[in-house]
């Protein structure tokens, strides 16, 4: 590089893009982080293309562009939020450059707020509460707060073990419609169908399709349906994964 300063500086705005995409945020959103950053390091003619699986970026000189892949994606708003205050702390001159890189990287070495087993209750609190939400009775509610939780636990210790999301939603939803099946055998619960669509909710890729809506309506066309696409295949799994079930009884 001829400008160490300007290295540094693309170097900061990529690892601040990195961990926004990493955490669920919008396209659009990262892109328009990268580029304040950049004004406010002094590089104002800053070009970025992100897409869900990489970003490249670069600027207006001799530095040539660089590209980083993004291979897991998860859903951290907290992360989002802290990397926002970061970088308008940055351009508000409030932080060097040094300070915003250390905070960044700490926040991108963070692990998520909350632990396993609050994912897990909340994801079973959830399953009962949309049960009730969608005109189920109170019987049904215990056995769509237990498939919910054991549905949400089987998706992360299968994702653990295969590395293919898509396969760990499919296990997830099948051991969903087993166990609803299972409760209404023992007389535990009356409607499978509301169990089992209750129970399936904490799965449904809501903040994909939420942010698939708006990279289309920003104009990101490539990242909009990239991330549509992720969000069938999720719902595909789901349904597939019920569907079996419902050819074996």
């Amino acid at each position: 590089m001829n400008d160490p300063r300007a290295y540094e500086s693309i170097e900061l705005c990529l690892l601040a893009g990195k961990v926004m995409l990493q955490s669920g945020a919008e396209t659009y959103r990262v892109e328009d982080t990268m580029s304040r950053m950049a004004a406010a390091l002094g590089l104002p003619n800053s070009h970025s293309y992100v897409t869900p699986t990489g970003i490249i970026f670069s600027v207006d000189g001799a530095e040539p562009a660089k590209l980083i892949r993004i291979k897991e994606r998860t859903t951290d708003l907290q992360k989002v939020t802290s990397v926002n205050s970061i970088s308008r702390s940055l351009v508000s001159g409030q932080i060097s450059p040094s300070e915003a890189r250390q905070q960044l990287q700490e926040i991108e070495l963070a692990k998520h707020a909350f632990p396993v087993w609050l994912h897990i209750v909340a994801a079973a609190v959830a399953s009962g509460s949309f049960l009730i939400m969608f005109g189920g009775g109170w019987n049904d509610a215990l056995p769509a707060f237990v498939c919910g939780g054991l549905g949400f636990s089987s998706f992360l210790f299968s994702h653990r073990l295969v590395e293919v999301k898509f396969f760990s939603e499919l296990s997830a939803a099948f051991l969903i419609g087993m166990l609803a099946f299972l409760f209404h055998s023992l007389q535990l619960g009356a409607e499978v169908d509301k169990i089992i669509i209750a129970s399936v909710m904490p799965l449904v890729p809501g903040l994909l399709i939420t942010n698939a809506v708006r990279d289309l309506m920003a104009g990101h066309l490539v990242s909009g349906l990239s991330r549509g696409a992720d969000a069938f295949l999720t719902a595909f799994a789901i349904g597939t994964g019920i569907a079996l079930v419902f050819t074996l009884f």
